[in-house]
């Protein structure tokens, strides 16, 4: 079976997360992905967060599965040149370097050019262009500066970020579809260009119901559904919302059977208007149905404390996953809260390839996230990350330089 991106190859020029999640992305719909290392090193997250001694850690692993690896020094002659033929070969470069890094290597967009119009260039920045466009930015950063810090915790409590890389990988699927879009728009034109995802941008992206809220709260000055009402004050900005869902509906965590124990013991309950009668039902309050504090969700906001402490009541009879199954057969919307334990041990995750075991020739085996988009006519095989520098002499091969001449590059350590 072909691969959506076959025959599309990819200058990887990332490290860390961000760029390596966009990167991974696009090799697992089957393009090939040339990640460039610094010989001797490689990408700094081989060694960082280490559980074994001298192997690649999971860090790197998880997220460089299905690309090739070449190490180079592009600050010497020889590999300039060899970087030349490389941009020439290739479809898009990627790269999240600090402001200006290619540039100082030599590599300018008009150069880039030159060698191959048809070239895409793609980055990822920290910002866009603006006062902190030069600033280092790293996830909880990018998670602060672009509205998510601010929105989540409890009202009492400081702004947190969350445990999901919003900032790193979520900007990097944002780049892996400019990347697509560039593509195919280059199909039309002919020409390459530029793609610039910016992590404050990608984070705010992704907090856009809060940037309504914020115009909503300007607007009238209480938001109904949060909260801090009916009692609370609202400042002039979006305030933290403790796990209110965010939507139409009126969300919250509730405790289940074990929780004195399992720090996981919770249930996400939401209370769905169109299913109120059957909440009742389930919860023996039958006479919320028509109760006029309680028939209507413009009556019952005012009350949700009172709605959900009764609701706990219920669901700390129930495990959460008794909970759950007893909710759904009411269509009344609800989820467990599952530890990463749970999610590497589900059977489900296994078989639909979102949760993949791969074997890796130092570290042995070990679990990781497989491809989240499935594709009905490009199947995702996640093949093991490349050993620093495994595939050198395979690429130089590939892009004209014989046995002596990739014998004289190792003798001068551009490779």
């Amino acid at each position: 079976m072909t691969k959506a991106l076959d025959g599309v190859r990819i200058l990887d020029f990332t490290h860390v997360q961000s760029g390596p999640t966009c990167t991974q992305l696009l090799a697992w719909f089957g393009a090939d992905v040339i990640k460039v290392e610094r010989a001797g090193t490689g990408d700094v997250t081989r060694e960082q967060l280490r559980d074994i001694p001298n192997v690649d850690s999971l860090y790197f692993t998880m997220l460089n599965h299905n690309k090739r690896s070449i190490t180079l020094d592009t600050k010497s002659a020889p590999g300039k040149q060899i970087l030349e033929k490389l941009v020439k070969s290739c479809d898009v470069l990627v790269e999240n370097f600090a402001p200006g890094a290619l540039d100082r290597m030599g590599f300018t967009w008009e150069r880039i050019q030159k060698l191959n119009p048809r070239m895409i260039v793609a980055s990822i920045k920290g910002f866009g262009p603006g006062p902190y466009e030069e600033c280092k930015v790293y996830e909880n950063v990018a998670q602060c500066a672009g509205g998510s810090a601010s929105t989540t915790g409890f009202d009492d409590g400081p702004p947190l970020v969350t445990g999901a890389q919003i900032g790193d990988s979520g900007t990097g699927l944002h780049l892996a579809l400019g990347i697509v879009a560039a593509l195919y728009q280059r199909n039309s034109t002919g020409r390459g260009q530029r793609v610039l995802a910016a992590m404050q941008d990608g984070v705010l992206n992704l907090c856009r119901v809060k940037l309504r809220d914020q115009q909503r709260l300007a607007r009238d000055g209480v938001m109904h559904e949060y909260p801090q009402y009916p009692h609370g004050r609202f400042g002039d900005a979006v305030p933290r919302a403790a796990n209110a869902s965010g939507g139409g509906q009126p969300g919250s965590i509730v405790k289940c059977k074990g929780w004195q124990n399992d720090p996981n013991a919770y249930l996400y309950f939401i209370a769905q208007a169109p299913v109120w009668k059957q909440i009742c039902q389930v919860i023996g309050k039958e006479e919320w149905i028509t109760h006029p504090d309680y028939a209507t969700p413009n009556a019952r906001l005012p009350r949700l404390d009172d709605v959900f402490a009764t609701v706990e009541a219920w669901t700390l009879t129930k495990t959460k996953f008794e909970a759950m199954e007893l909710l759904n057969e009411h269509d009344i919307p609800c989820g467990p809260i599952l530890s990463m334990k749970e999610l590497a041990e589900e059977p489900s995750l296994r078989n639909t390839g979102t949760i993949v075991e791969v074997d890796h020739p130092t570290r042995g085996k070990y679990l990781t996230v497989g491809n989240p988009i499935k594709m009905s006519d490009s199947a995702t095989d996640v093949t093991r990350s490349p050993l620093l520098g495994e595939h050198t002499d395979e690429i130089l091969a590939e892009v004209g330089y014989g046995v002596q001449d990739i014998a004289a590059f190792r003798a001068q350590k551009v490779i």
